[in-house]
């Protein structure tokens, strides 16, 4: 029997644990397009828990933004605007810079080498073409500057608007429009880190985010 890809395998984790895990992974990766319609039944019998289960990732994604509640249709993959997407790069772009900035100020040679071995999990990925993997990696890159970093509180924003930061990264990752590759811009980052450079360490975060916000709001805004 050919399994789907929100079939549940054999994991240490809770019911709900896998059940939430794949569903979001669904809608990050554009298996559930934005505005589809979710259906307890459908998603009970694709995920092979119960409805009850299902109830419960449905309620943690919407607090997520994943999805949205609408009357008389139920739930739905919530719309990603561009006026929500441009707030999300603002945010980043206060809290990623100043991250970066101090974690090349701090880092010491075994921090630089866990943060090398991040980067290369993301060109691992990259050469394999598997998106989701790529964004789970950016992600434990990401948190690794912010905890040499010491922005534990920063980290704690960031990880409230993970999924839809995990959704910005997949839907500009399937863009031709970068002047310049997701890993290279992390790759310039991490070199900046790596030589104890702030200044450049923080540039290289502004041109990266630059770049991703011009291509989101190239794919979500509207042509007028």
């Amino acid at each position: 029997m050919t399994h789907t890809p929100l079939k549940i395998e054999n994991a240490p984790l809770t019911l709900r644990e896998l059940a939430l895990n794949n569903v979001r992974r669904a809608i990050i990766s554009g298996y559930f397009a934005a505005g589809d319609r979710l259906v307890e039944r459908t998603l009970s019998e694709e995920l092979g828990v119960s409805r009850s289960v299902v109830r419960e990732v449905i309620r943690y994604l919407e607090a997520e933004g994943l999805i949205e509640i609408l009357p008389k249709k139920g739930p739905i993959v919530a719309i990603l605007t561009w006026e929500v997407a441009e707030q999300i790069y603002n945010i980043r772009m206060l809290l990623e810079q100043e991250a970066a900035h101090d974690c090349a100020l701090h880092a010491k040679s075994k921090d630089k080498k866990l943060l090398h071995e991040k980067l290369l999990h993301i060109d691992r990925a990259s050469r394999e073409q598997d998106d989701i993997r790529r964004v789970d990696a950016s992600q434990e890159f990401y948190k690794t500057i912010f905890d040499v970093a010491g922005h534990a509180i920063a980290w704690e924003i960031v990880q409230r608007l993970n999924s839809r930061i995990s959704r910005l990264r997949a839907l500009t990752l399937k863009t031709h429009e970068r002047q310049v590759a997701g890993y290279e811009r992390m790759t310039r980052i991490f070199n900046a880190i790596e030589k104890n450079d702030p200044a450049q360490a923080k540039q290289e975060v502004f041109e990266h985010l630059t770049e991703a916000s011009a291509l989101a709001r190239l794919i979500l805004q509207p042509q007028e």
